[in-house]
This record gives structure tokens, C-alpha cells and sequence, in this order.
């Protein structure tokens, strides 16, 4: 059976990583998989996933209103598909998510979603609600804090490396504005020792 899968972490836990190499993972063995990223990320690129480790891969852009469950009808007319990589997932919308669990539950090929499951304010975003609602599978990619702990948060922070926790839920690029924290030191706004 199928399923829908959501991998979640804070930023920097090598997600796209993941994603990326259990995508080479089937292709390596003569299955096909289609690949989809955010319009809004075009960090690598338009329509390019990218880990900071130097892997990458071509994407399917998607945008808001994109009904993923035709798209991918579609592109299996043109050839089988054995699994779908959705990164960034946290830019879907709750529509697209249940489009989505179709393509599990109707189509009967496994979707993989990769995403950050807060903002910076700790407030989860739609499509990552959406997910950890509904989704099959929930697995966190850890990564930790300058403590050493489980980081399970986002923080961002200003010009003068203040943690800031008012402005624009997405904010793409600048990574180096972004801080993965434990509960404890986001909470207390403690970015190290």
C-alpha cells in the first residue's frame, strides 16, 4: 500500500539531502520518481532542489494553486511513476496535501514531503498542519542545538544577529538569518552559551 509520508525538521537538518538521495535510491534501480519544489525556493535555481552538500537534482516547480494530483495523472500517462519527492513542503497548501494522499491512496504510488514543521514564531505552517494531520507516515530528521540538545525550533534573527520574532512568516534565502534551536533557548531567545 501506499502511503503519504511527511519528513519535518527545523533548518539545516539536511532534508533536501535526504530527499534527494532516497530519490537517486529508486532511480538507481530503473524506477522513475518525479520531484517537486516551491516556487517561492529558488535558492539553486529555478525548479532545482539543492543540499548544502553539493547534491542536486531538476524539480517540478509548484505554485498554490497547482492541483498536483492532475499534474501527476498527467505525467504518468507519459511514463510510470514508482514515487513522488515534494520538498519544502511546508509551502503546500492543506488543497494540495489532500490532492496529495490521492496520489497514495488512488494512484498507489508513495509521496514523500519534506518540510520545516514551525516558522520562526513557532507557529506551524498550512501545508506542514495539513501533513501532520493527515499524513501516514511522520518522521523527524533531527538536527541539534549549539547545546547540544534536539533542536526543534526556528529562529530568526536581524542585521545584528538579534532573534527577532515579528515580520513575514516566509522569508526565502538568507540562511544565514536562520538559527536551529532547542525549545529552551528559542523560548529564552539564547543564541549561545
Amino acid at each position: 500500500m501506499a502511503k503519504l509520508y511527511f519528513n519535518y525538521s527545523s533548518m539545516n537538518a539536511g532534508k533536501s539531502t535526504v530527499l534527494l538521495q532516497a530519490s537517486y535510491n529508486y532511480e538507481e534501480r530503473g524506477m522513475n520518481t518525479l520531484l517537486f519544489i516551491a516556487a517561492l525556493d529558488h535558492r539553486a535555481g529555478k525548479g532545482r532542489i539543492a543540499s548544502r552538500i553539493g547534491l542536486s537534482s531538476e524539480a517540478t516547480i509548484f505554485e498554490r494553486e497547482d492541483d498536483l494530483f492532475s499534474q501527476i495523472q498527467a505525467a504518468m500517462a507519459a511514463e510510470p511513476l514508482h514515487a513522488i519527492f515534494v520538498d519544502e513542503a511546508q509551502f503546500l497548501t492543506e488543497k494540495q496535501v489532500w490532492q496529495l494522499a490521492r496520489v497514495a491512496d488512488e494512484l498507489r504510488i508513495p509521496v514523500m514531503c519534506f518540510g520545516l514543521r514551525t516558522d520562526f514564531q513557532g507557529k506551524l505552517f498550512p501545508g506542514s498542519a495539513a501533513l501532520l494531520a493527515i499524513a501516514d507516515n511522520l518522521r523527524e530528521i533531527k538536527t541539534i542545538c549549539w547545546c547540544g540538545s534536539k533542536a526543534t525550533m526556528v529562529a530568526r534573527m536581524d542585521t545584528n544577529g538579534n532573534i527577532v520574532d515579528e515580520g513575514e512568516q516566509v522569508v526565502i534565502g538568507g540562511e544565514e538569518t536562520y538559527v536551529s534551536l532547542c525549545r529552551k533557548h528559542w523560548a529564552a531567545k539564547k543564541l549561545k552559551p
